[in-house]
């Protein structure tokens, strides 16, 4: 029986769950007829708004501006040359230093810089990443920042609200949506379940936890992608088709659905099939598709791919 597992293995991909960034998954069956097809196409365009909603918040990932790896020791931070981590024109020239001592990072902020937490002003404080349970965010005019944690390796991710990207961003293309693409598959379940290594564009991997695979069909042809747990007993897909890299972004797309009904049966609502924040930034950290996940089909279907790509 599925049996959704609590939490990854690596909680990376947790944090791509955050309902405000997620959009939803599949929704009840829809038969044919005008009414059922109207309200699905509706359905379509409110999730393609709640995408656009969540791209463009502060918590978004248009607003990436700068992906710092920390040393260990003392890493100075500011917009002068003379930095270890320069950070864009607007901030100080010299900001103050983030020490990383064995694992841990503690920040030094330089007299008469002003850098806050949680609304109060800091001048020294420990920082918890985004794999803690407080993930400590510091402000510096219209910057955000904090550590994250990839397999290990810490780095400072800055945001910046006034971002351009953010101001001129208008939406992502995406093929017409067709109920067709959304197609019923049935999770196969791994017992136990089995742990898959998935890379990601820093060149690492991410292990994390497969419950089993969902097999289905395109156009006659067998196919699998295996998930891994996302929040509220969901499924989260990292996969690659053969549009990849041609229609839609190279690095693959993200899929979510609803945990398996009781016979196993998963909805793939491809219409739903959505970038990774890679697709709009090179600061951004995506998981990439395992080679389970690499269709050999053509999913017409979701978001196509934005701007240059990186």
């Amino acid at each position: 029986m599925y049996s959704p597992t609590p939490r990854p293995i690596n909680s990376f991909l947790a944090a791509l769950f955050v309902a405000a960034l997620l959009p939803g998954a599949a929704t009840a069956a829809q038969s044919g007829g005008t009414a059922e097809t109207d309200a699905y196409m509706e359905e379509i365009d409110g999730w393609k708004a709640k995408r656009l909603e969540s791209l463009k918040s502060p918590q978004g990932y248009l607003t990436l501006a700068g992906l710092f790896p920390l040393a260990e020791g003392k890493n100075s931070f500011g917009s002068a040359g003379d930095n270890a981590l320069v950070f864009p024109s607007g901030a100080p020239a010299h900001a103050g230093v983030f020490i990383l001592e064995k694992g841990a990072v503690t920040l030094e902020v330089t007299a008469g810089v002003e850098i806050a937490s949680a609304g109060e002003p800091v001048s020294a404080m420990p920082l918890g990443s985004d794999i803690d349970e407080e993930t400590t965010m510091l402000e510096m005019g219209s910057f955000r920042f904090y550590v994250i944690d990839r397999s290990g390796d810490l780095y400072i991710r800055l945001k910046d609200l006034d971002s351009e990207l953010l101001k001129q961003f208008d939406g992502v293309d995406c093929f017409p949506a067709d109920s067709a693409w959304r197609i019923e598959g049935r999770l196969e379940v791994y017992d136990p379940p089995r742990t898959i290594r998935i890379p990601n564009v820093l060149g690492g991997e991410f292990e994390e936890l497969c419950p089993g695979r969902v097999v289905f069909e395109v156009r006659g042809e067998k196919c699998s992608l295996e998930p891994v747990n996302a929040s509220g007993g969901r499924l989260f897909f990292v996969f690659g088709d053969d549009t990849s890299g041609l229609e839609t972004y190279g690095g693959g797309r993200f899929l979510v659905a609803d945990g398996p009904s009781g016979d196993g049966t998963v909805v793939l609502d491809f219409n739903k099939a959505y970038n990774p924040p890679c697709a709009f930034s090179p600061f951004a950290t995506c998981p990439l598709p395992h080679e389970a996940n690499r269709l050999g089909v053509r999913i017409e279907a979701g978001e196509k791919t934005w701007g240059e790509g990186h």
